[in-house]
């Protein structure tokens, strides 16, 4: 046990882990139903091009989401650039910049001008009114972004799209398997994509999804990630190879049989980071709100610098010390990122100050209550002594 700022790693202490516990690390599977999948795969010749696994995994998908439709993607960037062209976009995107910066990145890489807007100061989620202020007359559409699993405000956004007559998408890639105001995350505005990257809680290797009501969109999106096949009238865009292959899937299927054991986890995991830092001052567990479902795939906290004397960034110093490989979700922040810094132009303080202070912890079903226990140990010695660490690191640099 951490109890002395002697005792942490970056000062020459022990550190608290052999090997490292990182943040986004695979979930367990049932390893011989993958293979008797992939088995299946092979010994029938089909690999790719919309196979029999594939379609399986969309089907299951649509359910778990609540929707008609779900087109499977090689990953999620693709899936957001598809429904940019699906949807035929010109001109701006409104969009946080609290995000993985592939959100922004998918709609500029196909031509399209990302305009970031502030988020609310205690969610990290898109602001809906500020939303409304920054449409003009170059705005093709908003995406909104589940941020941490945790539901952007639906109804609100859909009002604001609704109002000014623009497609609302979002970028659900943390959500899959969660609920605001009861519905689940799938159904909302146009269309949402999930992704099913190896760091997420269904896992394909790598692998998206597109999920929606819009059975002609859907259509036009299956056509447009197959090279635009089938589109009668084509596409601007013509299309591109964005088709989930059957390996992917089969490891994203199996990945979803362990979907229920997998959240159970997560959320043992985030009742034991709450019962240990739950009243640390100066630090904040983001909360989940009782009446939803969330997947618990993240673990996030936040630092107020000024209450506790010590920094976000050295925070995950310390952790990195001692074997806690945490992360920044996420920063810097979209705007400060180039290409979009260069242009100078975005003031969001709501956004700056989290980027700046929040940090994600690890879980996972290869995360046990004592690594957490040992984490948190790390964590409330640094805060709790945050002036004094902080001293003492700059006097070791210095």
């Amino acid at each position: 046990m951490k109890r002395d700022i002697g005792d942490l790693a970056l000062f020459g202490g022990r550190p608290a882990f052999l090997n490292p516990l990182y943040v986004g690390s695979p979930n367990q599977i049932d390893r011989t139903r993958l293979f008797d999948r992939l088995n299946w795969a092979l010994d029938n010749n089909w690999l790719s091009n919309g196979g029999p696994i594939a379609l399986e995994f969309e089907g299951r998908i649509a359910e778990l989401a609540g929707v008609r439709n779900c087109v499977s993607t090689c990953n999620a960037t693709v899936a957001l650039q598809l429904l940019c062209q699906a949807a035929e976009l010109r001109g701006e995107v409104i969009m946080p910049s609290l995000t993985f910066v592939a959100t922004a990145h998918a709609v500029r890489w196909v031509g399209l001008d990302p305009v970031f807007v502030d988020v609310d100061p205690r969610t990290g989620q898109l602001d809906p009114a500020l939303v409304a202020e920054a449409i003009g007359p170059a705005t093709s559409a908003i995406i909104g972004v589940h941020l941490w699993g945790r539901p952007s405000p639906v109804d609100a956004l859909e009002k604001v799209a609704a109002d000014h007559g623009l497609p609302l998408f979002f970028d659900a890639a943390h959500a899959v398997g969660c609920t605001s105001g009861g519905r689940s995350v799938g159904g909302f505005g146009s269309a949402e994509v999930f992704s099913f990257h190896a760091t997420k809680v269904v896992n394909g290797f790598e692998g998206g999804a597109i999920v929606t009501n819009d059975d002609a969109f859907a259509q036009r999106l299956r056509a447009l990630h197959n090279f635009g096949t089938g589109l009668v009238a084509g596409s601007p865009s013509g299309g591109t190879n964005g088709k989930m292959n059957e390996a992917s899937a089969a490891m994203a299927l199996t990945s979803l049989d362990a979907f229920e054991c997998s959240v159970a986890r997560n959320r043992d995991n985030f009742t034991h980071y709450e019962e240990e830092l739950g009243t640390v001052p100066g630090l904040r567990v983001v909360p989940h709100d009782p009446g939803e479902t969330y997947n618990y795939q993240y673990v996030i906290v936040e630092i107020d610098q000024a209450a506790t004397g010590i920094g976000r960034d050295l925070v995950i110093e310390l952790l990195r010390a001692e074997n806690v490989v945490a992360k920044p979700y996420f920063s810097p922040p979209c705007h400060e990122l180039e290409p979009y810094r260069s242009r100078g132009d975005f003031r969001l303080p709501h956004t700056e100050r989290l980027a700046a202070s929040v940090l994600a912890l690890p879980t996972g079903t290869s995360v046990s209550r004592e690594s957490i226990r040992r984490v948190c140990d790390v964590v409330r010695l640094a805060v709790s002594r945050g002036a004094d660490v902080t001293f003492r690191q700059q006097h070791t640099k210095g």
